[in-house]
């Protein structure tokens, strides 16, 4: 723990005592705070999900958690976490421009996709230890996105967009796709466009 104080900025940066004795005093107080502090993180580390500050980007809130996987010395959690990081840079390397929200949130449907496949094919070679680690990577990145649209919202938003477009027919399966995306979207919402493909053509068949 006393390496922890050596290399803290914040016990850098504290005030200089006047003497030596006060010195001391000054720093074991700080050392005492930071305790507390450092100990409540590494207990909840593990186990309780993400706090999120509204004021930071989704890349400082995963440089928060990288540091706080580091001191509980989470793996797992830090190797996952690291390739998040990762990726976001590498999207804005590529933009030559910070990302907004939609885009690093783009960027973390990406991860997730490529996980699903990559579950599936592990999956199908008999490979499950690889499957559930990929399986444990999407449930910590869909942490830090928007609540998933089950079944019944998907199937309730189609309706309701089918309701007021009139009578579209599969010919318009393109603008109620639009119109359904947007409207999950502006929920605050993530869905898969796949699962609403499945249910608008389910819902302009006749029947």
């Amino acid at each position: 723990m006393n390496l922890v104080y050596r290399n803290s900025a914040v016990l850098d940066r504290m005030p200089k005592a006047s003497t030596t004795k006060e010195h001391e005093v000054t720093r074991r107080s700080f050392e005492v705070a930071f305790s507390f502090v450092y100990l409540r993180a590494l207990r909840g580390s593990r186990l309780s999900p993400c706090v999120y500050n509204p004021s930071m980007t989704l890349s400082e809130q995963i440089q928060k958690d990288i540091t706080t996987a580091m001191k509980a010395r989470d793996e797992q959690r830090l190797s996952c976490l690291r390739m998040v990081k990762t990726a976001l840079k590498n999207r804005e390397i590529e933009k030559m421009a910070p990302l907004d929200d939609k885009e690093a949130q783009q960027v973390l449907s990406t991860l997730v996709k490529q996980r699903k496949d990559s579950v599936e094919q592990f999956s199908k070679g008999g490979r499950q230890e690889m499957a559930d680690k990929e399986a444990a990577e999407i449930k910590l990145i869909e942490t830090y996105m928007p609540k998933a649209a089950g079944e019944q919202d998907i199937v309730a938003g189609v309706k309701a967009v089918i309701a007021e477009m009139g009578t579209p027919t599969m010919k318009d399966m393109g603008t109620v796709m639009k119109n359904v995306m947007a409207r999950f979207s502006a929920a605050g919402m993530r869905v898969e466009g796949k699962q609403v493909s499945d249910v608008v053509k389910r819902e302009l068949t006749p029947k």
